[in-house]
């Protein structure tokens, strides 16, 4: 059964290892005792032992019942949200499209187990997989249980994304990313330095999390090391992104690159001029388009497509006038939506674009 503690120190939730006494935070790095935890204990934190594996139906149910990992190495994992925010004034048309796009590539194309991928948007029936904020950290949790060298993780994201200012000296700009869940005007957006804490710094060597995140603002939203800047004819250097505050955003060994929808002070792209026919973010079509196409051998060739797709006014897509129309829209046509997006690439290591294989 996996066990959860809280930080007696900064109150984040950690996840002990089985059949360790206690875990040192990945925030604060005070060292917890497991046996000893804090007496303070938070619903969530009492949910998160109750629950996880997260439950498939809307009771807890038997170990057979819940969504379990594969057991063995090389396991391949991903968790997948899409929120479109329905009958308010933030609302987006395409990202549930994109979830469901996503799933239908890592599956198809990957070979990602079809009960290894979840999936959390506003049509899904289990209370569980509505993208809340609690339910966001809940399978963000469950997306690293039990992480292991071998181990290939996905995490999708397709929604709102905002900034707010940062006061601890870990950002270059001065702004924290952040992403919106569905109730995040009551419960608050999930920040940056959250989703570095819990996807990132525990990757254990040997094991690696691509994310792919279609959202505003989105540029470093894993608060990743290194940022990849790259100008419009693919020449590139690495951005030493490390902040001056000196706490560690990188992993505890594994590799995490991250595609995100466009720089930290851009705005992303949601096709929903075109809802009556298709509608999805710009990003996630030019990713999977990528890769479809054949251009996703290197990160450098999937990047360089991906802009290509979304900056071009004139891309030749074929003959489908789904994917015509929908390039004239995001890529500034008479129809399009007159802003500028630049895909971006972050690592938790920098290395050579051009001649690391793309691989999940």
């Amino acid at each position: 059964m996996v066990k959860f503690v809280e930080c007696t120190n900064c109150h984040t939730t950690l996840q002990l290892p089985h059949g360790a006494q206690s875990i040192r935070c990945v925030v604060c790095h005070a060292v917890i005792t497991g046996t000893t935890g804090p007496r303070r204990r938070t619903r969530l934190l009492a949910y998160m032992n109750t629950y996880l594996p997260l439950t498939v139906g809307r009771t807890p149910l038997a170990a057979s019942q819940t969504i379990q990992p594969p057991s063995a190495f090389g396991r391949k994992r991903a968790l997948i949200i899409g929120i479109t925010y329905k009958k308010t004034k933030n609302e987006l048309k395409g990202c549930i499209n994109d979830a469901k796009c996503m799933k239908y590539l890592l599956v198809n194309r990957f070979k990602f187990p079809q009960d290894s991928v979840l999936m959390l948007t506003e049509e899904e029936r289990d209370p569980y997989r509505i993208p809340t904020k609690h339910n966001i950290r809940m399978a963000m949790h469950w997306l690293m249980q039990g992480v292991q060298a071998g181990d290939s993780l996905v995490f999708h994201y397709s929604g709102h994304g905002l900034q707010q200012r940062n006061y601890t000296l870990d950002e270059i700009d001065g702004y924290d990313e952040t992403l919106c869940p569905l109730d995040f005007k009551t419960q608050g957006m999930i920040v940056d330095d959250e989703l570095n804490a819990t996807l990132v710094r525990p990757l254990p060597r040997g094991a690696k999390l691509h994310a792919i995140v279609d959202a505003c603002h989105s540029g470093t939203m894993l608060d990743l090391p290194f940022f990849c800047r790259m100008d419009r004819y693919g020449r590139y250097i690495w951005e030493d992104h490390r902040p001056l505050s000196g706490v560690w955003k990188g992993t505890s060994g594994g590799e995490v690159i991250s595609f995100s929808g466009c720089d930290d002070h851009q705005k992303s792209a949601d096709t929903d001029s075109l809802s009556k026919v298709i509608s999805t973010g710009a990003m996630t079509f030019s990713f999977i388009q990528a890769i479809e196409r054949g251009q996703g051998t290197t990160y450098g060739s999937i990047l360089n497509a991906i802009r290509s797709f979304i900056r071009s006014s004139d891309s030749d897509l074929g003959s489908n006038i789904v994917t015509s129309l929908l390039t004239m829209l995001i890529t500034g046509g008479s129809a399009g939506f007159g802003m500028r997006q630049e895909p971006q690439l972050t690592a938790n290591e920098p290395f050579d674009v051009y001649t690391r294989k793309f691989s999940l």
